[in-house]
């Protein structure tokens, strides 16, 4: 298999599960499973929560594909396994690191993708919210809006000088 579509494949993947993460926190966490994704919107420090288990599942699909993929060389399973590892370690480190402060690191990373993104998560955790279910990308007007306000203290910064 050549690297580029072996690249194609993770790359591919990962932007998946950011709809596979939307569609499963939308149906299945806010749905049928919500015994499970309830403690979630409870902000009270606990290091585990039942939602973990969701995290846990993804981490299983990731392995047995990885260890499916591995039987015979290298094949499309191992590299979806990949996609999905590098989809989990990025919703781990913006979700849980960054956005709920789960474990204390990354306290002074801030841009205007991360403020937008943090915005729309943090309205979702607000009681009887119905929206912004993905968790790597918001919905486009956060971002505006965070464009709009950095270009307006941009220019608000150059008129003092």
């Amino acid at each position: 298999m050549d690297w580029y579509f072996i690249v194609l494949i993770i790359i591919a993947t990962f932007f998946f599960m950011e709809f596979v993460a939307w569609f499963t926190h939308k149906y299945v966490m806010h749905g049928f499973l919500w015994s499970l994704h309830k403690d979630h919107h409870i902000r009270d420090g606990r290091r585990f929560e039942w939602n973990d288990l969701f995290a846990v599942f993804f981490a299983a699909i990731s392995v047995i594909l990885i260890f499916l993929g591995t039987r015979q060389g290298l094949d499309y399973r191992f590299w979806i396994g990949i996609g999905i590892f590098f989809y989990g370690m990025a919703y781990f480190l913006f979700h849980d690191v960054y956005v709920h402060k789960r474990v204390r690191i990354f306290n002074k990373l801030s841009n205007r993708y991360l403020r937008a993104t943090v915005k729309a998560h943090l309205e979702h955790h607000t009681p009887h919210s119905h929206k912004n279910y993905g968790f790597l990308l918001a919905p486009l007007q956060y971002y505006l809006e965070e464009f709009r306000k950095s270009k307006r203290q941009n220019y608000a910064a150059e008129e003092t000088v």
